[in-house]
């Protein structure tokens, strides 16, 4: 099956894409072209789905470059493949062509960048922790140290779960007062003393308020789609034991 890769029009003409899951080699609950290495499925299908994505992007394998997200604000700066383990972090930035900067994410927002005048591109995983702790204002940040200018990026959120399938308790709705009473505008009321909130909202609030030149969402909802994305959310709902992670890139 052909591989299904989802664009924004604000990028172009840079190579990127927000992959689906159709058109991979992954089966039963992963089925379809999961690109994550650390979950429970067959690595050898993992492997040739990043091939896919690979051969997509027009990139070697080993220039498909990720890092181990885990949720923060922290960003890595690259000019070529990475050695050895992947460093933790959640934002990737580079000037130099021929590398495809990725992020995995099952309902958090992929956010892929580009100051198309520079040549500085990046690409961030930003959940609600993320977003909230800087992950987007950093990515800028190392974007122009590269010689990127913030007025002149262009961001795109990609497939996120979207806010009618997002419910969260009080204390969450707490962090983000905490942070901004204004945030309270991303939250909708819920079921009792349940909310719904707004994830890419909230990024492209960020995105904005940081003075990027440019920033839309793709309007794709992973939770509502499971045809065509994998979900976090979803699968817990549905008691499955693991869930696939959909894959991001872009490159010069």
């Amino acid at each position: 099956m052909t591989l299904e890769i989802l664009t924004s029009d604000l990028l172009s003409p840079v190579r990127h894409g927000f992959f689906s899951r159709r058109g991979g080699a992954s089966s039963g609950i992963f089925a379809g072209l999961k690109c994550g290495l650390g979950s429970s499925d067959q690595s050898e299908a993992v492997a040739l789905n990043r091939r896919r994505v690979a051969e997509a992007m027009e990139v070697a394998p080993e220039a498909l470059i990720g890092v181990h997200q885990v949720h923060s604000p922290a960003v890595v700066t690259i000019d070529g493949p990475i050695q050895g383990d992947k460093p933790k972090a959640d934002a990737i930035v580079t000037a130099t062509p021929g590398l495809a900067l990725t992020v995995l994410t099952a309902d958090c927002q992929p956010v892929l960048f580009s100051d198309p005048d520079a040549n500085v591109i990046g690409a961030a995983h930003a959940g609600w922790r993320g977003a909230l702790e800087g992950v987007l204002e950093a990515t800028l940040d190392a974007m122009e140290t590269l010689g990127a200018r913030r007025a002149n990026v262009r961001a795109a959120i990609g497939p996120t779960i979207s806010q009618r399938a997002y419910e969260v308790g009080p204390e969450f709705l707490d962090d983000f007062i905490a942070d901004d009473p204004d945030n309270t505008r991303f939250f909708a009321n819920g079921q009792g003393d349940r909310m719904l909130f707004d994830l890419p909202a909230f990024g492209l609030h960020r995105l904005r308020r940081a003075g990027v030149g440019h920033a839309e969402w793709t309007r794709h909802c992973t939770y509502s789609d499971p045809e065509r994305f994998y979900s976090y959310r979803r699968a817990t709902h549905a008691g499955e034991a693991d869930y696939g992670r959909l894959i991001s890139a872009i490159r010069l």
